[in-house]
């Protein structure tokens, strides 16, 4: 079985594919993380996240790299999305990515074309979504908690930039699968969000028989 978890930037889509990843026993790839490295990887070789070239020379990184906690920092993010909306960065992921999906067994992936375009065949697709204000408060209480400096208002503006780039690039834009099942969480907090979750894949996963 595979579970495709997308949505934007700060939605809780990570948090909720860990939790569903734990509780129906399967593989998790936060294919996000990914494409921070590459992000990571461009700002170490000294190269342009806006230039295809650079952005690609970036993929080939070590996978030691996804253990560093700077992936996880909004610099890295904002490089990540950067680097992200070269065609040829996704297609040097795909494969990868893929055949995470595809292994015996099953797996839940991250992200945001995973329903899409690396695992459209997945039996349930669920795309995770809050307001830009309320995933700006969630990431800014994240940082202060970490005692990282930032203005709401900055984290804010971050975001709004970020789902402009992720929507409207030509290759793989963030959008809902038809068949997915949408989840708003704007109103939940962890835990509320995690249960609706878990309910509605159930759910789904019943209809199907």
């Amino acid at each position: 079985m595979i579970i495709a978890v997308d949505g934007p930037t700060a939605s809780g889509k990570g948090t909720i594919a860990k939790a569903l990843a734990d509780h129906f026993n399967l593989p998790h790839l936060d294919t996000g993380l990914l494409y921070r490295a590459v992000g990571r990887q461009v700002a170490l070789n000294g190269g342009d996240p806006d230039s295809p070239a650079d952005a690609l020379a970036a993929c080939d990184f070590s996978d030691a790299l996804l253990d560093d906690p700077i992936l996880r920092s909004e610099e890295v993010g904002g490089l990540a999305s950067r680097a992200s909306i070269h065609p040829q960065v996704r297609q040097a992921l795909f494969e990868r990515q893929r055949k995470f999906a595809t292994q015996p067994g099953g797996a839940i992936l991250d992200g945001r074309d995973i329903g899409t375009i690396i695992a459209p065949d997945a039996e349930i697709k669920l795309f995770v979504t809050a307001s830009v204000h309320k995933r700006a408060r969630r990431r800014w209480l994240e940082m202060t908690g970490r005692e990282i400096e930032i203005s709401l208002d900055a984290i804010e503006e971050d975001i709004a930039a970020r789902d402009a780039r992720d929507i409207g690039r030509s290759d793989a834009p963030l959008r809902a699968a038809a068949d997915a099942l949408v989840l708003d969480t704007t109103s939940f907090d962890r835990e509320q969000a995690i249960e609706a979750a878990i309910e509605a894949v159930e759910g789904a996963l019943e209809q199907r028989g």
